[in-house]
């Protein structure tokens, strides 16, 4: 199928750089692109697993995580400031 497509000129000097490097012609290494770019959506779904694991009962009350965080670098900002007196 003969097609018209306008390409970004970042997709341009990527896929011209390819062609120099691989020595195929330019049709060859777009469909390639568009191939594996197709392939990789379709994976894409499932590709993240993160590793979890138990950290058992937290030793807090993390729904005042952020309460917790701002009295603690409030704590640490007036040391500084009593330190450089």
């Amino acid at each position: 199928m003969r097609t018209t497509v306008t390409l970004d000129p970042d997709v341009e000097a990527m896929l011209r750089k390819e062609v120099h490097r691989r020595g195929e012609p330019f049709k060859q290494v777009l469909n390639n692109a568009i191939r594996a770019g197709l392939r990789n959506k379709k994976r894409g779904d499932d590709a993240f697993d993160p590793i979890t694991f138990d950290m058992g009962k937290p030793h807090l009350d993390l729904t005042k995580a952020a309460s917790l965080a701002s009295d603690l670098e409030d704590e640490e900002l007036i040391d500084r400031y009593r330190r450089s007196r």
